[in-house]
């Protein structure tokens, strides 16, 4: 009887560690909250002082600390850790609170973040500067880019779109006030299409004329159509549209300038040099232009076509330089973006502040896009496994970087949803004679038709 109770016991504990693994692999969020987070608290709790002595991240303690502890124990004085604030669980993690002790500064504790990472059993650990003195570790207990679930809780607004999840299972936010240019590069199949699907749809649900350039013959942009303002789907097309909208950009720094009449007494709230300064009722709608596949503009084969490139380049250079002050963003795509590709390409892209890079086929691609404003992100972007599609490195001219994946998001429902948002498409005249044609929707895919029953006698 005791051999049976053993063996039972056995392979209940045995069931129990097999359950373990695989919902360890196949469904990790559920693991961690079941399993992972009690483990990592113990061990947190645990081992906090004695992991950061070994992390070189205590210090000696204050005179005044020396004597009251030799006056009432008799117990050796040991260095201090910064002290731990309250343990706050996620649904990926943990997050913490440290009060650094003098002398530290965030970097010490974010050069440790590995070894910390090893020492908790976490997936990674993220460092971030709270205010002086204080920094919070986020500790992410598996690999939320695996698997994409955005966060419940998304800090969006106006020109501000939720389109990725960073490493550190925050939400990545496209700012468009913030960072008004971006550059998105990445090799076929590496995910552009659904990083721009994601970011147009999110623009769609706001206030906002959206423009595009798309010289496949539009098969990138045009399932967009009811929702575009304007597309232009051949180097042709797109000759006559940037025209357009650098001279909306004009017409919108006269109004601009026509509000800067400050006269004596004039509240400082109504004095502006941008769009956003302006009263609602007075301020133009923001235009975002994405152009897909930029090459296709600088590729020539005739003299002719030499010409409007230049123009093309220039119109483009005009609009990145100026147009954030006029609220016009540019959103520009492509596989490679270097001096190879002609006159106006290396200033163009030194105007484009955001950076965005997929899997690349080569080193020099991803320098192309990080190289110039964070080195170190090169070996990252260059590092993306292509079983990955919508992973990328993202930075910005501040030097910071991080890994983002973009959630997916079927071209069906990208397309539906730019349906359903047509009637928010603002009303800019300058772009009428470039908004693309709709056809009409078939009645039967309007809806499920209904159909006679047939009689059964």
């Amino acid at each position: 009887m005791t051999d049976l109770v053993t063996w039972a016991e056995l392979g209940g504990a045995l069931t129990a560690i097999g359950s373990a693994a695989y919902a360890r692999h196949a469904h990790p969020a559920a693991y961690w909250s079941t399993v992972g987070l009690p483990l990592s608290v113990i061990r947190l709790l645990a081992s906090y002082s004695s992991t950061m002595d070994a992390c070189g991240l205590t210090v000696e303690p204050s005179r005044w600390r020396v004597l009251a502890v030799r006056a009432t124990t008799r117990r050796e004085v040991r260095p201090v850790p910064p002290r731990r604030g309250v343990i706050r669980p996620t649904t990926t993690g943990l997050r913490i609170r440290l009060r650094l002790a003098p002398g530290q500064e965030p970097a010490d504790v974010a050069a440790s973040a590995e070894r910390l990472r090893h020492a908790w059993g976490v997936h990674a650990v993220h460092v971030r500067d709270v205010k002086p003195g204080v920094v919070e570790m986020r500790l992410v207990g598996f690999d939320v880019l695996r698997k994409v679930r955005m966060p419940r809780r998304l800090d969006g607004g106006p020109l501000r779109i939720p389109v990725a999840l960073r490493e550190d299972a925050t939400a990545f936010l496209r700012d468009y006030r913030a960072v008004p240019h971006e550059l998105v590069l990445g090799a076929t199949l590496s995910g552009k299409s659904m990083y721009l699907r994601n970011l147009l749809t999110g623009l769609a649900a706001q206030p906002v004329a959206l423009a595009g350039i798309d010289c496949k013959r539009g098969v990138e942009l045009a399932p967009f159509a009811p929702r575009l303002s304007a597309l232009a789907t051949d180097p042709g097309q797109a000759a006559e549209l940037l025209p357009a909208l650098v001279k909306e950009m004009k017409d919108r720094y006269d109004l601009i300038k026509a509000r800067q009449g400050i006269a004596p007494g004039t509240p400082e709230e109504l004095i502006t040099s941008d769009v956003w300064g302006l009263p609602e009722d007075e301020r133009p709608a923001p235009i975002v232009l994405f152009i897909d596949e930029v090459a296709e503009l600088f590729l020539v084969a005739t003299r002719k076509e030499e010409e409007r490139r230049d123009e093309m380049v220039t119109h483009l250079i005009r609009l990145a330089q100026l147009g954030r002050a006029a609220g016009i963003y540019l959103e520009v795509c492509g596989q490679r973006f270097g001096a190879e590709l002609g006159k106006g390409a290396t200033m163009l892209r030194a105007q484009l502040t955001g950076r965005v890079c997929h899997r690349v086929n080569d080193e020099a691609s991803a320098k192309m896009a990080l190289g110039d404003i964070a080195p170190e992100a090169v070996s990252a972007a260059c590092a993306i496994a292509p079983e990955l599609p919508g992973l990328a490195v993202v930075g910005d001219t501040s030097g910071g970087w991080s890994r983002i994946r973009t959630p997916y998001l079927s071209l069906a429902d990208a397309a539906a949803t730019c349906r359903a948002t047509a009637h928010l498409a603002p009303d800019v005249p300058a772009l009428d004679p470039f908004r693309p044609y709709v056809p009409p929707v078939p009645v039967e895919a309007s809806g499920p038709v209904a159909t006679a029953r047939p009689v059964i006698e």
